[in-house]
């Protein structure tokens, strides 16, 4: 049963991790050549696909670690302090990505929908910045997962 909810555990953070990574360094610079109308709605669209995705990435995050937490160890007494910063890292990265859904990515489909572009920008732009903090606490639990046991 470990396998499996490790697997699901790693395949889930492997594609919001990539997915913010790959938004954010490939997929930003690329789109800044767009004049504001076009850029804006391509990430909406972009957005619009990958939230919900990321949503049920997060869901599967939730439930493996915690099962692994509960299986593996017994709880969060027995569980090593890697675990503990895994788990911390991986919160605050859920209520970023809630936060970033429930505030700038709504203002930011109803800024496109008012074609009001100046700010639009400044919502992208604040949702570029909780993907940026979000991709080094990412990168953070990820170096935490693979090397926490040699602590």
């Amino acid at each position: 049963m470990t396998i499996i909810l490790l697997t699901i555990h790693i395949l889930a953070a492997l594609f919001w991790v990539g997915g913010m990574v790959f938004a954010h360094q490939i997929l930003r610079p690329a789109a800044l050549a767009l004049d504001p109308p076009l850029r804006l709605a391509l990430w909406r669209d972009v957005f619009s696909r990958f939230l919900p995705a990321v949503g049920f990435a997060v869901a599967a995050l939730l439930v493996t670690g915690f099962a692994m937490i509960f299986t593996t160890f017994g709880g969060f007494a027995a569980a090593p302090v890697s675990v503990h910063v895994m788990t911390t890292t991986g919160l605050v990265m859920m209520m970023l990505y809630l936060h970033l859904v429930f505030a700038p990515w709504k203002r930011l489909k109803s800024a496109i929908g008012n074609a009001d572009w100046k700010a639009g920008a400044g919502h992208l732009n604040q949702m570029r910045q909780i993907v940026g903090i979000n991709i080094v606490l990412g990168i953070v639990t990820i170096v935490v997962a693979s090397t926490g046991r040699y602590w």
